[in-house]
C-alpha cells in the first residue's frame, strides 16, 4: 500500500493507493498518529484503495474516535466494494463517507 500525505494547515489528507489489510494497517496507523495533532479535518481519499480488511477498519474507526474531539474526518471517493464493506459492517453509519 502507498499512503500519498498532503497536508495544508490544519487539514490532512490521506490518498490510499493499494490494498489496505493486516500487513498494511501499522503503516496507516503510523501516519495517522504522526500528523493527527493539531488537525480540524482528517480527509482519506479513496480512489485508488482497492481492498480493506478488519485491521484497515480498526485503524479508521480509532481515527473517528480522535478526530470526533478536535474536528471531522472524511472518506472520499470509496469504491462500490469498499462502500459494501462499509455498509455490511455498519461503518457506513459511524463513518462520514461522502
Amino acid at each position: 500500500m502507498t499512503i500519498n500525505q498532503k497536508k495544508d494547515g490544519s487539514k490532512l489528507t490521506l490518498a490510499l493507493e493499494g490494498r489496505l489489510d493486516t500487513t498494511t494497517a501499522p503503516q496507516l496507523e503510523e501516519a495517522v498518529r504522526a500528523g493527527i495533532d493539531g488537525l480540524t479535518e482528517l480527509h482519506f481519499d479513496f480512489a485508488e484503495l482497492e481492498y480493506i480488511s478488519s485491521a484497515g477498519l480498526r485503524v479508521l474507526l480509532s481515527a473517528q474516535k480522535s478526530m470526533n474531539k478536535q474536528g471531522e474526518m472524511v472518506i472520499h471517493n470509496a469504491n462500490s466494494d469498499l462502500m459494501d464493506i462499509f455498509e455490511v459492517t455498519g461503518f457506513s453509519d459511524i463513518l462520514n463517507i461522502q
